[in-house]
């Protein structure tokens, strides 16, 4: 590796992470307990996804699995797509995504104009059969493609792991965790660290509490493809979101402080409410995926 690529990897690195813990105790309905929540739509690629997305590439470069001579491949449904094709943008680097057939035309628009090749999946199948497709691309085409597979790629929970959870501490000392059921990388990566740090921290899970959903990004474990990194001991409890809650979430953040958040957002300071209302005192962190700059159909639908 030549200086020139550790200085670019370098200056990408700089536009990761390190995002705002908002408070958001106006939500809670205990007055002694406070919840916070990460914006983590403020760095490249717009949402959370971007931390895994770059531990990711970073590890495959400095390994020589990624380089001008092979584009990445993954499926995504939309946010790691957009990270992917952000940070492989600012590198110099082809980003190739397995998208369902069905995601919004903003995620498509933006992909596009990042200049990310997209191969399209069925819109009947979801993320999983996204990851299908994009296996069987890369099992066919290994010498053009370096394949990220980020719901099994230890990389994606260990940026969490070194990096989410240590901004987190830096700033409070959790007595809850909620986390989205998604890739899992954020549940698994920063609820290890914080039970090696707090051991009395209790991590929750959140999932959506039906198959067919409005929440992107997440999963109903019990009838999806689990990822491989998802780490179901560390889990204290879950809670599953419903997610008509979650859009009045959306409305009552937007009211009290002008914050535009997506429905995924939203879902996970809905479930940041429901812990809050079952404990007398404590501090709820949760993490905010992405905001609403890629979710104009829903709040039309919403008449926000």
């Amino acid at each position: 590796m030549i200086n020139t690529e550790i200085d670019q990897i370098t200056q990408v690195e700089e536009k990761i992470g390190n995002t705002e813990l908002y408070d958001f105790s106006f939500l809670s309905p205990q007055p002694n307990v406070k919840i916070f929540g990460k914006l983590e739509w403020q760095q490249l690629g717009g949402s959370v996804k971007a931390r895994p997305a770059f531990n990711i590439i970073k590890n495959a470069i400095l390994n020589g699995d990624l380089h001008e001579g092979k584009a990445l491949l993954d499926a995504s449904s939309g946010n790691t797509a957009i990270a992917y094709a952000a940070i492989t943008k600012e590198l110099g680097l082809k980003a190739t995504i397995v998208l369902p057939e069905n995601a919004t035309q903003e995620r498509k628009d933006i992909l596009t104009d990042l200049g990310a090749e997209i191969i399209y999946s069925s819109p009947f199948e979801g993320a999983d059969g996204a990851q299908v497709l994009a296996r069987s691309i890369y099992e066919k085409n290994p010498e053009i493609y370096f394949y990220a597979d980020q719901y099994n790629n230890d990389n994606n929970w260990k940026a969490h792991y070194a990096h989410t959870a240590e901004e987190i501490l830096a700033e409070v000392q959790p007595t809850h965790f909620a986390a989205s059921l998604g890739t899992t990388g954020t549940f698994t990566g920063v609820g290890r660290r914080l039970k090696e740090v707090l051991p009395a921290v209790n991590i929750i899970g959140l999932q959506p509490n039906m198959p067919m959903h409005g929440l992107e990004g997440w999963k109903h474990l019990e009838t999806a493809k689990v990822p491989g990194i998802y780490d179901p001991e560390l889990a204290d409890q879950t809670e599953f979101i419903d997610t008509s809650d979650a859009y009045n979430t959306i409305r009552q953040v937007l009211s009290c402080c002008g914050l535009r958040i997506s429905p995924s957002a939203a879902a996970s300071l809905t479930g940041a409410v429901q812990i809050a209302e079952k404990i007398n005192e404590g501090t709820i962190v949760t993490v905010l995926a992405d905001n609403a700059d890629k979710y104009g159909e829903v709040y039309k639908e919403l008449e926000l």
